[in-house]
């Protein structure tokens, strides 16, 4: 099953979460760059890297941001693993990963928790391992 078919399904209720995390792990998605990487933006505390399923919810987003629509946009395909362990590790702060973020009813976040990215930068993980009380820990 492919990664937008996935978050269909859980946004549905009839999907597995972890199976969409395990989607997005081995799907290439693509990510906007912009100058010092790659585009993302921060809201509620957390640093949102923005990834797509395909080109045509890339030119959705770069519309929506204001872009004409012959406005060539880079952008670099990324395994959603190396987003997840390389990426959002790499951040400052919390971090997680935004998709089709235009697409309001095919959009999902993967927030970061446990079980979605490393346990040394997940919110819901205290200093020595432990998973703590917290109200992010599920996809949205």
């Amino acid at each position: 099953m492919v990664l937008a078919e996935r978050i269909a399904a859980v946004r549905a209720g009839s999907g597995e979460p972890a199976e969409l995390v395990g989607e997005l792990r081995r799907t290439a998605v693509l990510v906007p760059v912009v100058e010092d990487g790659f585009m993302s933006a921060v809201f509620g505390g957390v640093r949102w890297v923005y990834a797509f399923t395909d080109e045509e919810a890339l030119a959705r987003f770069a519309l929506a941001r204001g872009a004409a629509p012959d406005e060539a946009w880079d952008f670099v395909a990324v395994l959603g693993a190396r987003l997840l362990d390389v990426v959002v590790p790499a951040c400052d702060g919390p971090a997680g990963v935004a998709v089709d973020v235009a697409d309001e009813e095919a959009s999902m976040l993967f927030p970061p928790v446990a079980g979605i990215v490393p346990d040394a930068v997940a919110v819901d993980v205290d200093e020595d391992g432990r998973r703590v009380a917290s109200d992010a820990g599920a996809v949205r």
